[in-house]
């Protein structure tokens, strides 16, 4: 199930989906040590005239998005016969590692009820069901689960009370679907341990006047050991549930507030959008560098994996659009994090743990009996554009000359040792796509960038000797693209070319994207111009919805029954949104690029940008949300208020000079 909500602070992350349920629980590393299994979620349920009504089972109208430029998660769910309403305000404490529900319940009937509400909590420590335990403890009035150096406690108060009622069981397991069953009569067993498989319920009631409320604060502390959970326990009443809510918006209020932006002719939805994807690209951010591709464990791929890893590009381009936004202490995080895993052959790997360990893989390391290198050199290359990049925003000197040798030296090296001596184009690796072992141009764009990016470091460094190699070579690469990479018949780039210059002649927006991103050829190049006309109409060809393709038949998540020729992706749209950026000469031409910003805030779903999109619904499809569909679009918004600005400028300057 596609994710509805992301909140953390960068050592713990928490999912949540559409019902406002717990689905993802991240300590301590965003994205490493899910403590909540693939079928599990946190339950919420409200007992009233005799029935318990859980809150996903299909009565209830449900609300759930973030407050306005703060990473505060606010739910309304309201279910008509039972005339209740919940409201939800959560938080994960952006100081420490505690997850806060503030709970407003409020009885919309005529009468004074009795109103219970039941709070389940299913975990699976440590990715595995094996010897977790469960108790009760009432010298701290809280629910404890723990399994070696993972420990929660489960507490709250309403009115200055812990909850009234609680059990601990089994679940998933000897036939028992959990202890959340136990809640449906309205009174729990209060069984006080259990360990193996097990969850856990806590409970208050109230009488609740006619159209009247109560508050009450719920919460989840987790660290390492008991003694650390009972002082985060401490904390919050020393400070009170209410001060970390108040503290948490206004952190994230002030850290939005950073971005100075106009959003000429922008909605407010567009605007919300924006704050909101850059809140989420943080919540997918560990405080050790770390850039998770995506948080949401529902999204199980091939192999039963999911996208809980760091790709070093996706990774890479959300740096970058950290740096465009000016956070740039995330982004050297994650360089530094690049610097400790590049190998010492001067190259990464396909994708990383948080902890900065290698992730699962399928490139294979022998194929057809021969070896080859299982990596995409476009990973390795758009680091060192990236580090580029930061560089010019930061001036960070010491910080790069610190990784010159060790970093930047190493990779640039690898890239020019890795290539075809015969073309001059790198000899084949995965492409960006993660499906072929040949030589894309997208990969070559970035080969070429990097390589470029290294000449500049050397520059201002005075290293003379890279400087004349790293520009030579990059010189060399960008002849050997428009030689063998440029289909000149039909006036667009090839997808791919093998080692033995067999040509896939499929329109890729990769490697339209790349030639010009990374600087091969310019924009405004006639050929590019020309490229992206085609490509424009080919890749949304039977689409019914708008939005662009990867390339010409895509099969990836494919949705049958139709006509199209692949599924919509966010990131190539805003590719393509981001080449009309570029080329815009007048204020009229950037209003296409308006609409395609308008279209992206369109297909957002509770502030969510999923992988891809079903072509004739517009549903989401994979990943929900994937950051570097977040990224792509916090930077096509500061590109085009960069590029309206200048136009603006520009028109006022004149006007002054015609008024002298």
């Amino acid at each position: 199930m596609a994710r509805s909500m992301v909140l953390g602070n960068g050592n713990t992350s928490i999912c949540l989906d559409k019902f406002g349920q717990m689905r993802d629980f991240y300590f301590p590393y965003v994205g490493q040590e899910n403590h909540i299994g693939v079928n599990q979620k946190h339950k919420i349920g409200i007992f009233v005239d005799g029935k318990i009504r859980w809150i996903d089972n299909g009565e209830w109208q449900i609300d759930i998005k973030l407050e306005r430029n703060t990473m505060v998660s606010h739910m309304e769910a309201f279910n008509e016969k039972a005339k209740i309403l919940v409201e939800s305000t959560d938080i994960v404490y952006n100081e420490k590692n505690i997850f806060l529900r503030k709970i407003v319940l409020t009885n919309r009937d005529s009468k004074t009820r009795n109103i219970k509400i039941f709070l389940n909590q299913q975990f699976k420590i440590g990715d595995t069901n094996h010897a977790d335990t469960a108790y009760f403890s009432n010298n701290i009035d809280s629910i404890v689960h723990y399994k070696g150096r993972r420990v929660f406690l489960v507490g709250g108060v309403c009115e200055g009370k812990s909850f009234d009622d609680y059990s601990i069981g089994f679940c998933g397991i000897e036939g028992k679907e959990g202890t959340w069953k136990d809640a449906e009569d309205g009174a729990l067993s209060k069984n006080p341990i259990e360990h193996g498989m097990v969850d856990s319920v806590v409970s208050w009631q109230k009488d609740i006047a006619a159209n009247n409320s109560i508050v009450l604060y719920y919460w989840i502390a987790v660290g390492e050991t008991y003694r650390e959970v009972c002082g985060l326990r401490e904390y919050i009443f020393g400070k009170s549930p209410e001060h970390l809510l108040k503290s948490t918006k206004n952190f994230w209020q002030a850290w939005t507030g950073q971005i100075e932006l106009s959003f000429p002719n922008l909605s407010q939805k567009a605007k919300n959008l924006f704050y909101d994807s850059l809140l989420i690209m943080r919540a997918h951010c560990d405080n050790r560098g770390g850039i998770l591709a995506s948080a949401d464990s529902g999204n199980i791929q091939y192999g039963g994996d999911t996208y809980g890893y760091v790709w070093p590009r996706d990774a890479c381009f959300t740096a970058w659009s950290f740096d465009l936004a000016g956070f740039h202490d995330i982004s050297k995080r994650f360089y530094i994090f690049a610097n400790d895993i590049l190998t010492e052959e001067g190259y990464v790997l396909h994708k990383y743990q948080p902890d900065h360990s290698l992730g699962s893989s399928w490139h294979p390391w022998v194929k057809d009996g021969k070896s080859q290198l299982a990596i995409q050199e476009d990973e390795t290359a758009i680091l060192l554009v990236g580090l580029w990049e930061h560089y010019i925003r930061t001036k960070d000197l010491g910080f790069i000359e610190s990784i010159y040798n060790n970093f930047i030296k190493k990779a640039a090296d690898f890239l020019i040792q890795y290539k075809d001596v015969k073309t001059g184009l790198p000899l084949p690796s995965y492409d960006l796509w993660e499906e072929q072992y040949e030589i894309s141009p997208f990969t070559a764009s970035v080969v070429y960038g990097g390589l470029m990016a290294a000449h500049n470091f050397a520059k201002i460094l005075g290293k003379d000797d890279d400087v004349s190699k790293f520009y030579s070579e990059a010189e060399s690469l960008r002849k050997a693209i428009m030689t063998y990479l440029w289909n000149e018949d039909e006036k667009y780039f090839f997808k791919l070319t093998g080692d033995k210059s067999e040509k896939n002649i499929n329109l890729d927006a990769s490697s339209f994207y790349g030639i010009f991103r990374f600087g091969v050829v310019s924009a405004d190049d006639p050929r590019m111009k020309e490229a992206f006309k085609i490509l424009k109409t080919r890749l949304t060809k039977g689409n019914n919805i708008g939005g662009i393709a990867r390339y010409e038949g895509d099969r990836y998540s494919y949705v049958e029954g139709g006509n199209s020729i692949g599924n919509p992706w966010f990131v190539t749209t805003l590719w393509f949104t981001q080449y009309k950026i570029a080329v815009a000469t007048s204020v009229a031409e950037l209003q296409e690029v308006v609409k395609d910003i308008e279209w992206v805030t369109k297909f957002a779903k509770s502030g969510m940008l999923s992988e891809q999109l079903n072509p004739y619904t517009g549903a989401s499809l994979s990943a929900v949300p994937l950051t570097w569909s977040h990224s792509e679009f916090v930077r096509t918004v500061i590109e085009y208020d960069k590029k309206m600005n200048s136009f603006n400028a520009l028109k006022n300057n004149t006007d002054k000079l015609l008024t002298r």
